[in-house]
């Protein structure tokens, strides 16, 4: 309840003891009729003028009154406080007169916060009164006072600025995709006819060396008959350079070095040469049948290794000044919740898709269970703090008037100071303060909002906006 307010219901009171009083005709003074005193009459002989609840509840009553269980009401004399203001008393001529034990009124205020003053009491353009503002109630400094039982009834609480470590975590979310490097694929490079594929399908787990076909190729076959003859001659056999050109043929066929091995151990030209996976993996493409002819450059088997394989995760445009490489990431898949995978951002591509605003981070992650598998989607936090210490506040302190943050410094004595600062980066319910604060200052970090509203913040930073202005 406001001064004005408090004013008004005792002016109220007092006219309805007055309209009781003329409707009762001029009888003899009774108990109910000789507690209807005038104000300047209650003033001077400290007569109350109204009765309250005994326990503070909004009953009153003109008259003297018992509550249910008996209990007097109690007397409000005209010269008591009765504003719920701890500090402040209802507005007397004594006040504004500038009496003696009573604060003098510098002006009154818009109450609805506008930058607009008055040196006399009125009212604005809704009938509202204007507020008044007493001797030390304002500053030069544009800090505000509140009164001890106004900062306990709204809750305020301060906490000083702190150096700390602020860990921010970026969250995004991915897909597994497979490692460019570990993908490798079974082609000839000559005519070939397919004459056996072993049991070897999609989805099956290979290792390097494991036999997946038998080829008859007429270029192979030529070359081996070459080789063979160079190997074995008289003449060429104990010239390496004859040996090697020769065996050099085979390997450019893209030959297995096993059946190399197996032409020389055995000294003759066999009829079809066994080719192996050339890595472990997985088969991710069949497409050698038995019988086939196969053209040189055909594709016929696509092996991919997934023992470790790339986060390919997508960072908002917003947050991408704050993503480096080399730092740590943890990746967690949807399809296994509680497990985490780790590592470090390796690229960070030179691109932003113009549809989602979004950039493209990879990370490398081991994958020994093989349970990580292409395309599925996963979710990353990517620790970006510096491991730096820098000045924080908690981020209840700061008021975002969008263009500008400001917080109250708490002066002491119920004075708070609104302040403009710049801040950084957030963290862990805190936000780095770069500019505006020292360390120590103690800043509002509850009932923010509260004050505003009693203060008018808007007014209290009317300087900084009239310094950008200039």
């Amino acid at each position: 309840m406001t001064r004005a307010l408090a004013a008004s219901l005792a002016a109220a009171l007092i006219a309805a003891a007055s309209i009781a009083f003329v409707v009762a005709g001029p009888q003899r003074p009774t108990a109910r009729t000789a507690a209807v005193i005038g104000p300047a009459a209650a003033e001077e002989s400290g007569a109350p003028i109204y009765y309250q609840d005994p326990d503070g509840k909004p009953s009153y009553s003109l008259v003297p009154r018992k509550t249910p269980d008996g209990r007097d009401y109690r007397a409000v004399p005209a010269g008591t406080d009765v504003s719920f203001d701890d500090e402040q008393a209802v507005i007397t001529p004594a006040t504004t007169a500038g009496g003696s034990g009573e604060r003098k009124i510098k002006y009154y205020r818009n109450p609805m916060g506008l930058p607009d003053t008055s040196p006399t009491p009125k009212k604005d353009a809704m009938g509202m009164d204007y507020i008044p503002v007493y001797e030390g109630d304002d500053s030069d400094d544009g800090s505000i006072k509140l009164s001890p039982g106004k900062i306990q009834r709204t809750g305020v609480k301060s906490e000083p600025a702190a150096m700390r470590v602020i860990r921010t975590v970026v969250r995004a979310p991915g897909t597994i995709a497979l490692d460019e490097r570990r993908i490798s694929v079974v082609a000839m490079r000559a005519e070939s006819f397919i004459l056996k594929v072993a049991d070897v399908t999609t989805g099956s787990h290979v290792i390097k060396g494991q036999p997946l076909m038998e080829v008859y190729s007429p270029s192979v076959s030529s070359a081996a008959a070459e080789y063979l003859t160079t190997i074995t001659s008289k003449t060429t056999s104990g010239d390496v350079q004859y040996g090697r050109g020769s065996r050099q043929r085979l390997m450019n066929l893209d030959v297995p070095d096993a059946a190399i091995s197996a032409i020389e151990k055995s000294r003759t030209v066999p009829t079809s040469i066994g080719w192996t996976s050339p890595r472990d993996g997985i088969v991710l493409e069949r497409n050698a049948i038995e019988g086939m002819r196969v053209e040189p450059g055909g594709v016929l088997f696509r092996i991919a290794d997934h023992s470790f394989v790339w986060a390919l995760i997508d960072i908002a445009e917003r947050d991408l000044g704050m993503i480096a490489k080399g730092q740590p990431v943890t990746v967690k898949a949807r399809s296994f919740p509680g497990r985490e995978f780790t590592g470090k951002v390796e690229v960070i591509y030179p691109e932003i898709n113009k549809e989602t605003r979004t950039a493209r981070v990879r990370i490398e992650l081991q994958n020994p269970d093989l349970i990580l598998l292409h395309d599925m989607y996963v979710d990353a936090d990517i620790d970006t703090g510096s491991g730096e210490a820098v000045l924080t506040v908690p981020e209840s302190a700061v008021m975002d008037a969008g263009a500008r943050q400001a917080v109250f410094v708490d002066k002491g004595q119920g004075r708070l100071e609104p302040r403009e600062v710049e801040l950084g980066n957030r963290g862990g319910g805190f936000v780095e303060v770069r500019q505006g604060l020292a360390a120590g200052e103690a800043v509002v970090v509850s009932a923010n909002f509260l004050i505003d509203a009693e203060s008018n913040l808007k007014a209290a930073l009317k300087g900084f906006a009239e310094g950008a202005q200039q």
